[in-house]
């Protein structure tokens, strides 16, 4: 009998209501427990016992069972007192398709991702050639009730769901957000969605998770455009779900060298039996699993695997590790604000261009009411155009006619880049104690903003008058324009004075004209269709930028001895928050490099084509327009900052001036009055093209590195922490 008697009390505390995560919280308090010692006792990480009190998970089997003890036992010790009320908790009421799944509100210090204000799709093609084939159409999520087998986590409490899914949850087809990252705990497949949403992953197999990723799983987002297309769902295998799937944990040497599995892999041909197809970069880190389109429907699941190094630490940092909640929730905040990832952030930032600006869109009906897909303006189309003979980079087919070994001059080649620049101290500013650096936010992002770049093709053009407004690529010659030498040149990223006739982007050119001098190009390569191509893709990336700087507590409201405040330590105020910072701005960068991408292996000799160069975005000249105007627009605020005080850089590298200083921040030498900035100077602040602190180190710290290193070496380079890495040897 007491057999039976055991057995009904593991059965009452195995479906035992826990306390809300609050009460949990205040329990373990109570008894001056750390999080750490409780996840030792439990033998969890102390990650999981910050979900479990935070809300973001629920506790499973057999660890359940002892934390209800555990607090049981503490509410005895400590019961609640009138001040620290404990409302019962609440299990979440029962729907025809699913349980509410534990959503808990978001900490203060953790805002999620507001609503964006625009439908999401996923570009036609992407640099990797991951894309699916442009004939496969939409394919429209269930308009059903998920299966009974896809079913939420109970709640231990009513919750109101994270913002971070409020995209999807307007469109019912992708009802449970963008993306899933598939775990296994104790046997059970499930899947991690936005908002806290736990999902069971009835899969056995990688065609059957793919089959239950379209049809039950309601995962995706809607288009950015009214043009493009929805986004195809995400799914992120953890370790543990590579091995219930039969894929390596990790991938061999030779696959990573390849990257991808080898076309004779078990799981390819698994796929292939069930009539799945992979895209010509086959099964790596992203893999996208499609079918060609029927009946107008598109089918097509994209796969991350971060094992495989799909969450370049560089760009993600330790997303990778996180557990798999926590990853959905970074990840999904990711989507959200920015878009579901295609690839790496350089890829999603390309591919955010496209699905802002498709390529194509349907024509008015024809006579017999059919819709015919046609040029979309504004974009850039679906056909790759050729760039200016100036414009291509080193190797490429336009370029084949060249010697092997000849080095093109800035007469041949258009080299609008970064700057990377430095001058020795005078003996006045070594009488200074200090160098402090100043970083530009989000410095392509702003320069693209209002940027009129190239849509199509470029004009030859003899002897053409400059025309500021028209974007294009002129020879033409500036060394007669004579500058402070305490300031870098703005026509060439070194900051010296150009020797004769060059190659620049009309943003260049049209500063000399700014600046007061005379221009008369000898030649040119012209657009004559452009637009503001840039302006949405700036949009969505500065309101993610700014959305997630204001969940690390700086905002646009701050003073600048606020924000400056507010800056220091703000990183760890949310760690998750501040990678999906890193990713966003790298987004940035890396979405503004892709636009002249170079071969990467290939088998790839000089003068013959490569694979990125069958892309439409393949536009080295709007590379080079982006970057001619940030360039010029640093020029201008240090330009303003000398003609009002007197003080020069020392070093500029790209987005960063080093400046002598008597004190140890910006606001020592920044002109401030009553808050406000200098006109057209640099401001202080988080929006975009603002400036932040970059690093102060002593000028007895800069004057070694000019006595061991030389005088050219750029502080700025180093000013973060002061520790040199390796010397500056000019590329």
């Amino acid at each position: 009998m007491s057999e039976l008697f055991d057995a009904v009390d593991a059965l009452i505390a195995g479906h035992a209501p826990l306390p809300p995560p609050e009460e949990r919280e205040r329990l373990r308090k109570a008894h001056g427990l750390t999080q750490e010692q409780v996840a030792t006792a439990l033998k969890v990480r102390r990650a999981t016992v910050v979900s479990w009190e935070n809300g973001k998970t629920e506790p499973r089997p057999p660890q359940r069972d002892a934390y209800a003890r555990l607090l049981d036992r503490l509410a005895e010790l400590y019961p609640a007192t009138p001040a620290t009320p404990t409302a019962s908790p609440q299990p979440a009421e029962p729907a025809p398709q699913a349980v509410a799944g534990p959503a808990p509100q978001a900490p203060a210090s953790q805002p999620s991702a507001p609503q964006p204000s625009a439908p999401q799709a996923p570009a036609v093609t992407t640099d990797d050639d991951t894309s699916v084939p442009t004939t496969a159409p939409d394919v429209p999520g269930p308009a059903g009730a998920a299966s009974p087998t896809a079913s939420r986590r109970p709640a231990a409490k009513k919750a109101t769901p994270r913002p971070a899914a409020a995209s999807a949850v307007s469109d019912p087809r992708f009802a449970n957000g963008p993306l899933a990252v598939v775990d296994i705990v104790n046997e059970q497949a499930s899947a991690y969605c936005v908002g806290g949403l736990v999902l069971d992953v009835p899969a056995k197999s990688l065609p059957a998770l793919v089959d239950w990723t379209l049809n039950e799983a309601k995962l995706g987002a809607p288009r950015l455009s009214g043009n493009g297309k929805d986004a195809d769902p995400l799914i992120v295998l953890t370790p543990a779900a590579c091995e219930r799937y039969g894929l390596p944990v990790r991938l061999s040497d030779e696959e990573r060298t390849s990257g991808r599995l080898p076309e004779g892999h078990k799981i390819i041909k698994q796929l292939t039996r069930a009539d799945w197809q992979l895209t010509r970069r086959g099964f790596g880190p992203w893999a996208r699993i499609y079918r060609p389109a029927q009946g107008g429907k598109r089918a097509c699941v994209q796969l991350c695997i971060p094992s495989w190094n799909a969450l370049d630490a560089r760009s993600w940092g330790s997303a990778g590790q996180l557990p798999a909640a926590e990853l959905a929730h970074l990840l999904g905040t990711y989507a959200t604000r920015v878009m579901t990832p295609r690839g790496s952030t350089a890829v999603t930032g390309l591919e955010l261009m496209t699905a802002l600006h498709p390529p194509t869109r349907a024509s008015e009906p024809d006579a017999d009411g059919r819709r015919h897909s046609g040029h979309n303006p504004g974009s850039l189309g679906k056909e790759p155009v050729d760039c200016a003979p100036c414009e291509a980079p080193d190797g490429h087919p336009l370029l084949a006619h060249l010697p092997r070994f000849h080095q093109r001059t800035p007469a041949e080649m258009l080299m609008e880049e970064a700057y990377d620049w430095a001058r020795p101290l005078t003996d006045d500013e070594c009488a200074k104690r200090y160098v402090v650096g100043i970083d530009v936010n989000m410095a392509f992002a702003a320069a693209a903003n209002g940027t009129t770049v190239g849509l199509g093709a470029p004009t030859h053009v003899k002897n053409p008058t400059f025309d500021p407004k028209l974007p294009g690529s002129w020879l033409v010659d500036l060394s007669h324009i004579e500058l402070d030498e305490r300031l870098p040149s703005p026509f060439t990223p070194t900051g010296r004075r150009p020797e004769g006739p060059a190659w620049y982007a009309t943003p260049t050119v049209a500063y000399a004209v700014e600046l007061g001098h005379q221009v008369a190009p000898l030649e040119a390569y012209v657009r004559y269709e452009n637009g503001r191509y840039l302006d949405g893709w700036y949009n969505r990336l500065r309101d993610a930028y700014m959305a997630t700087m204001a969940d690390l507590g700086v905002t646009s409201t701050l003073s600048p001895a606020g924000f400056l405040a507010a800056m220091e330590g703000y990183r760890r105020t949310d760690p998750h928050m501040a990678i999906v910072l890193t990713a966003v701005k790298a987004t940035v960068k890396g979405g503004i490099g892709k636009l002249r991408e170079r071969p990467r292996g290939e088998g790839w000799k000089p003068g013959r084509p490569w694979r990125a160069l069958a892309r439409p975005t393949w536009r080295p000249d709007i590379r080079a327009a982006v970057i001619s105007k940030a360039r010029t627009n640093m020029h201008r605020k240090m330009l303003k900052l000398a003609d009002a005080t007197g003080q020069y850089p020392l070093a500029v590298l790209s987005d960063c001036a080093v400046y002598p200083s008597d004190g140890p921040g910006p606001l020592d030498f920044l002109p401030y009055k009553d808050d406000k900035p200098l006109p057209g100077g640099f401001r202080l602040g988080v929006s975009p093209g603002m400036v932040k602190h970059e690093g102060t180190q002593t000028t007895l710290w800069a004057e070694s590195i000019h006595e061991e290193h030389g005088q050219d070496e750029n502080l700025a380079r180093y000013i973060k922490d002061g520790h040199v890495t390796h010397t500056d040897n000019g590329n």
